[in-house]
C-alpha cells in the first residue's frame, strides 16, 4: 500500500508517534470512533492509495466510514507503523458546529458564564487555520436562523474532523477546551446554537427571520 507514496512523510520523533497512538486510543476508549488520516508529507497529505488525487487532510482508508472504530486495540494497530493524522467521524458520538476564530472566542466566553451551566459547555478544538469546532450531542439540525448562514457549518453523518494532536501544514490541531476539562460530556446542540445566534447578532450579522413564539427548538433531555 505504501510502496510509492511520492513525497517523504513528515519526520516525527518516536515520542510524537507514541503520542498520536495513545491519544487515538484514548478517544476510542471513551466511545469516540476514530479513523486514520493521511500522513503529512511536506505541505500535502499522502494516504498510500494509488492515484488518490486529494492533497489536503483526508482519511487514509477508502472505506473510512465503515472502518472507523471505537475498539482501542484495533485503533492502536493503525498507528504502529505510520504517523497517521487522527480523524473523528461526526454524526455518531457527536456532531460539530464549526465557526471562525472571532465567533468561536466570543461563544466560548459566553458559555463560560451561561445559566445552563454544564449543559452548554463541552469540548472545543481549534485548527491552526483559525477554525473553532464545538462538539455537541448528535442528531439535531441547524436552527432555521443558521441553516443558510455561511458563518456556521454543521458536521453530521458522513463528515469528519481532524483531532489533536494531528499536524496540518500550518501547525497542530489543539484543544481550546479538552474533553477531560468537559468530563467527556457533550452539550445540547440547541443551547450552543442559541449562543452562536446571539454572538452573530451582537456582531451585526443579519440572520433569517426569528422563529415564531412557541416554535423555538427546546434542549433535549439527556446526559
Amino acid at each position: 500500500m505504501w510502496g510509492n507514496v511520492g513525497p517523504r512523510v513528515a519526520h516525527l520523533s518516536p515520542l510524537e508517534r507514541v503520542r498520536l497512538r495513545r491519544v487515538a486510543v484514548r478517544y476510542a476508549a471513551h466511545g469516540w470512533e476514530v479513523t486514520p488520516g493521511a500522513c503529512l508529507a511536506n505541505s500535502r497529505f499522502v494516504c498510500g492509495r494509488a492515484g488518490c488525487p486529494t492533497v489536503g487532510c483526508h482519511p487514509a482508508l477508502e472505506n473510512w466510514e465503515h472502518a472507523a472504530s471505537a475498539d482501542p486495540a484495533r485503533v492502536a494497530t493503525w498507528w504502529r507503523s505510520r504517523p497517521h493524522g487522527v480523524l473523528l467521524p461526526t454524526g455518531r458520538a457527536f456532531d460539530v458546529l464549526e465557526v471562525a476564530a472571532d465567533l468561536g472566542r466570543h461563544v466560548l466566553d459566553t458559555v463560560a458564564t451561561h445559566p445552563a451551566g454544564a449543559g452548554v459547555r463541552g469540548p472545543v478544538l481549534v485548527t491552526p487555520t483559525g477554525r473553532w469546532m464545538f462538539l455537541v450531542r448528535p442528531g439535531d439540525p441547524l436552527r432555521p436562523e443558521l441553516e443558510h448562514c455561511f458563518h456556521v457549518v454543521r458536521h453530521g453523518p458522513g463528515s469528519w474532523i481532524p483531532a489533536p494532536p494531528t499536524r496540518l501544514p500550518e501547525g497542530t490541531v489543539r484543544w481550546a477546551v479538552a474533553p477531560e476539562q468537559a468530563r467527556w460530556r457533550l452539550p445540547d446542540s440547541y443551547l450552543v446554537q442559541n449562543a452562536l445566534i446571539a454572538a452573530l447578532r451582537a456582531a451585526g450579522i443579519t440572520l433569517a427571520a426569528d422563529l415564531l413564539p412557541g416554535q423555538l427548538p427546546l434542549p433535549r433531555r439527556g446526559c
